[in-house]
């Protein structure tokens, strides 16, 4: 079931955006070379705890961490680690989440480390122009899968693929909600999009092919042939005039 958010509950989310957001700008600007991603998780989740939020992802289904952080390869859900050192032209994807007065807010970025490669700085770009391609479509009386075509015709006119088996999702009290948002597939289907319905949208790119696989540890998925993956989110209130994104001022 779809839960329609009320003006005063999307004012809420707004407000959990905006702590997504910020945390996010501030992970921009330590992201160098020689950096652990446990260090980055720690900044982060002193960041959302003084925001008076709550990281929505420690926790989560057992997940260890405040932050995903995904690097080059690697497509989601990578668990820092003091092991883990960022190196000069790493791509490093950055998912986070934060709840604020019980409910959520969930963006990710993808960031080069110092200087990257044309081809990784050109999967940067077109996974975020893929997300605003979909976002264009994210209005009222419109189709879900709209949003999805949109994404991948952008994504694959590009040369890129369409990670299939991860999608994205609604949003509200609770980090995953209905209905799912596949990055992919014709025009036209799926739920009607109505005002007060909010969504994050999360294209998931691979320089190669589509496929993915998860690793050992259970939660870090990879590019099944190695190459460069980068992801792109937003939480998308869908309002009666024009889409809203509530973790992008």
């Amino acid at each position: 079931m779809i839960n329609i958010k009320t003006d005063i509950e999307i004012e809420y989310m707004r407000k959990a955006g905006k702590v997504v957001e910020e945390t996010l700008l501030r992970l921009e600007e330590v992201i160098k070379p020689g950096i652990t991603t446990a260090e980055l998780d720690k900044i982060a989740d002193e960041f959302i705890r003084k925001q008076n939020a709550i990281p929505s992802f420690k926790g989560y289904c057992g997940f260890p961490a405040s932050i995903c952080t995904s690097i080059n390869k690697e497509v989601v859900h990578g668990i820092p680690s003091k092991d883990i050192v960022l190196q000069e032209g790493d791509i490093i994807s950055v998912d986070c989440g934060a709840i604020l007065n019980g409910y959520q807010g969930d963006a990710a970025r993808t960031f080069p480390v110092g200087k990257v490669s044309d081809v990784a700085d050109k999967l940067i770009k077109i996974t975020q122009e893929s997300f605003f391609k979909g976002v264009e479509k994210a209005i009222v009386g419109g189709r879900l899968t709209d949003i999805s075509a949109a994404i991948q015709q952008h994504v694959e006119s590009n040369g890129f693929s369409v990670v299939r088996d991860y999608v994205g999702h609604g949003i509200g009290k609770e980090m995953h909600e209905d209905p799912e948002v596949p990055n992919f597939g014709r025009a036209g289907r799926g739920a009607k999009l109505a005002h007060g319905m909010v969504l994050a949208i999360e294209p998931m790119v691979n320089v190669g092919a589509f496929y993915v696989r998860t690793l050992s540890d259970k939660w870090t998925v990879v590019t099944e042939d190695g190459s460069l993956s980068a992801h792109y989110e937003n939480t998308v209130a869908i309002l009666n005039n024009g889409p809203e994104i509530l973790t992008l001022s």
